[in-house]
């Protein structure tokens, strides 16, 4: 097994990979983080965002809006799954 072999630390595989290859290795493996499935959320204007721009308080609200929008999903799923627990554990009685 690759990852976690029983009675072992948690990153030791990847210390045994790194001295392995230490001699003809170029930096290091631990910068490149593992890309998620879902691409970051983000908030698109019809206009270009200038530094004299009139509507920049528009913008601000806009992405306040779409952050607290992105918070308040994350915890619904929470509850959700709070809610879900609770269902499981009084089918069980």
């Amino acid at each position: 097994m690759g990852v976690g072999d029983s009675g072992k630390g948690l990153y030791d595989h990847l210390y045994r990979r790194f001295f392995e290859n230490r001699e003809s290795h170029q930096g290091y493996d631990f910068q490149h983080a593992p890309s998620g499935s879902a691409p970051t959320p983000g908030v698109t204007f019809p206009d270009r965002l200038r530094w004299w721009a009139w509507g920049r308080w528009k913008r601000r609200k806009v992405i306040m809006a779409a952050r607290d929008r992105f918070q308040q999903d994350i915890l619904d799923l929470k509850k959700a799954a709070t809610e879900v627990r609770k269902d499981r554990g009084n089918s069980r009685e």
